[in-house]
């Protein structure tokens, strides 16, 4: 497999495909002198790692011919310049049709195009030689904020685990401590750890209590049962989502009713007596009252409205000249028409500011006084936006805190109803009326990580126990900062993690082919999630889903129909992989027979996954296995 990049996606990329999924990898690097670089060719000079490394300034023909990629089965392409990006795949396509595409791309239309008309080129180069197209020859775009996205949802709203997307339901890898009696969200035992628990199994930074037997990756039923109460278990279970019903017409013109009274109690009509707006026609109304005193003694103006009318008519520029009037009369109106000149803008500058402030702080809507258990939500970004938009798919309750009123995911606040802050969180007391004290998660996603730092350490004195969950763009401090943050508070959920650590796993899956649906790492191994076609695998057609367990190699996890492959594919929102709909049943019975006309999600090692594409057992001492 091949990678192309600069960044730390592409080194987390690499640690992914190498340690976790056992792939022989070609890194390009534009240097070798920068951050990344550097930590790249530290792996490559590792003489147990299979990572070759190439050095090339730019992205052209010859490089990728120099890297291997007309042999190679991926290429992954995770510059940040989408152009880059554009330009390798054209060229790598027309280098073997039949290669694997993964394409980091951050403007999601273009992406979108550039899949069909990659997948649309792969097909008629494959129809022209007279080969089987295949599942395998793909091209997949990807956004490293989006795949990241579940990650961050599942953290806040369940605590750790990595999450896997089917068909619009989410599951996650969950630790259950020695002892922990099963749940009924419990859905299959994917390990049994080496200790008693651990708060993380996939986190280098995690305790590691060495078992008596080490990790085992898919046990069978009765080591899962013996072993449950001295070790930890890392548990498959899905992340219900609730949806309310829709309410009656008379309840929901109540709720329109009852929300139309929140928001005007909670309108901000103090903004329009603020100092600066009293001060302003204050002044005007003194101007006032002195020239209708002048010009009732002066200008004998009569009868006595006349007296105020007037003068605002001069200091407004709108009355006639008044040639014809008594001296005094025209000098007054000269007077009031400079001073109109000099307070009028002062007028309209203050009624702006005012009318301006309470625009922007009516946009906000702060939480209910008995708010409780909800997630606070920092930062409504690109990825925070995303973020808040999952969350309100399920029943959680959201609070958002963003200072800039012009944020993209302030709009989709408002239109969602979500309590909204419109206020510096780092700033005191914010997190409070936010209700920190009352929610169950913070999740803090702002783009700059010091302020990201600055906001979890003041949330951690006032609520030491909320769980924490925060996003940094560097891989190392993230791991540095977590390590310290739990240190400090034991008993506090803390998550800290880099975009591209969190997005690497989805892009490895991607790079695998389309049927690895993810890849979950478990301590020093991993486990790859794959959908299979049961015809023309002996290993699975004909047997029961009890007799097609493979201790150690492959569970079957659920079963849907092959008609499903006759519809397109459907494009996740999140993470952008596409998967087919397949309607699959997550808790068939364990005496089901698998025919030919079913397709099963299975939970396999990498020896198991090479087992069941190839029908060719792996050598014992393959270090993959």
């Amino acid at each position: 497999m091949v990678i192309c990049g600069d960044d730390g996606l592409a080194r987390r990329l690499a640690i992914e495909l190498d340690a976790v999924c056992g792939e022989a990898v070609t890194v390009v690097l534009p240097s070798r002198r920068d951050a990344h670089g550097a930590e790249i060719a530290a792996l490559h000079r590792d003489p147990h790692s299979p990572i070759e490394l190439l050095v090339a300034t730019h992205l052209d023909e010859q490089t990728l011919r120099a890297a291997g990629v007309q042999r190679a089965a991926a290429l992954a392409l995770t510059y940040a310049d989408d152009q880059v990006n554009v330009t390798a795949a054209l060229l790598a396509r027309g280098l073997n049709p039949s290669i694997r595409l993964v394409i980091r791309m951050f403007n999601r239309e273009r992406g979108r195009h550039l899949e069909r008309l990659l997948d649309r080129a792969a097909a008629e180069a494959r129809a022209g030689s007279g080969d089987d197209p295949g599942p395998d020859m793909s091209t997949t775009v990807l956004s490293d904020a989006d795949t990241a996205v579940p990650e961050l949802v599942a953290a806040a709203a369940v605590g750790h685990g990595h999450t896997l997307q089917v068909e619009g339901k989410v599951f996650r890898g969950v630790v259950r401590a020695a002892g922990a009696p099963p749940r009924s969200t419990d859905l299959a035992t994917l390990a049994v750890l080496s200790g008693a628990h651990r708060d993380d199994p996939a986190s280098d930074d995690s305790p590691e209590t060495p078992g008596e037997d080490g990790t085992q990756l898919l046990p069978d039923t009765r080591t899962a049962y013996h072993r449950q109460f001295t070790h930890g278990r890392l548990m498959l279970e899905e992340v219900t989502h609730h949806h309310a019903p829709e309410p009656a017409a008379r309840e929901r013109r109540a709720r329109v009713g009852g929300w139309l009274r929140a928001r005007l109690a909670h309108l901000p009509w103090r903004v329009f007596l603020s100092r600066e707006v009293i001060a302003v026609f204050g002044a005007l109304a003194a101007i006032v009252v002195a020239l209708t005193v002048a010009t009732a003694l002066f200008a004998h103006e009569h009868p006595w409205w006349k007296n105020v009318y007037l003068p605002l008519l001069d200091i407004f520029t709108m009355g006639d000249p008044a040639t014809e009037e008594t001296a005094a009369r025209r000098v007054l109106q000269l007077f009031a028409g400079f001073v109109g000149l000099a307070v009028l803008p002062l007028v309209v500058a203050a009624t702006m500011n005012a009318t301006e402030a309470f625009r922007t702080a009516s946009v906000g809507l702060p939480p209910p006084d008995d708010l409780t258990d909800h997630i606070v939500v920092v930062g409504l970004g690109k990825i925070g936006t995303r973020v808040l938009a999952q969350l309100r798919t399920t029943d959680h309750k959201v609070v958002a805190v963003e200072r800039d009123p012009h944020a993209r995911g302030v709009a989709l606040a408002r239109e969602l109803d979500v309590p909204l802050v419109l206020e510096d969180a780092g700033a005191p007391g914010v997190l409070d009326r936010a209700r920190i004290r009352h929610s169950r998660s913070l999740l803090v996603l702002t783009r700059d990580d010091s302020e990201n730092l600055d906001i979890v350490m003041a949330a951690r004195e006032t609520t030491p126990s909320v769980r924490v969950v925060m996003r940094l763009y560097d891989d190392d401090f993230a791991a540095t900062v977590q390590r310290t943050l739990r240190a400090s508070y034991p008993q506090a959920p803390t998550r800290s993690r880099s975009v591209s650590a969190l997005a690497a796993p989805s892009f490895a899956a991607a790079m695998m082919g389309r049927h690895v649906l993810g890849v979950m790492p478990v301590e020093r191994g991993s486990l790859l999630f794959t959908v299979v076609d049961v015809a023309g695998h002996p290993e699975l057609e004909g047997r029961s889903i009890h007799q097609a367990f493979r201790e150690h190699e492959w569970r079957v996890l659920a079963v849907g129909s092959a008609l499903a492959r006759a519809t397109p594919y459907s494009t996740d929102t999140l993470t952008g992989i596409r998967s087919r709909r397949p309607g699959f049943d997550w808790r068939p019975s364990h005496g089901r027979v698998l025919r030919a006309g079913d397709r099963v999600v299975l939970a396999t090692t990498r020896r198991g996954l090479d087992i069941l594409m190839t029908g060719v057992q792996p050598h014992p001492t393959d270090r993959r296995g």
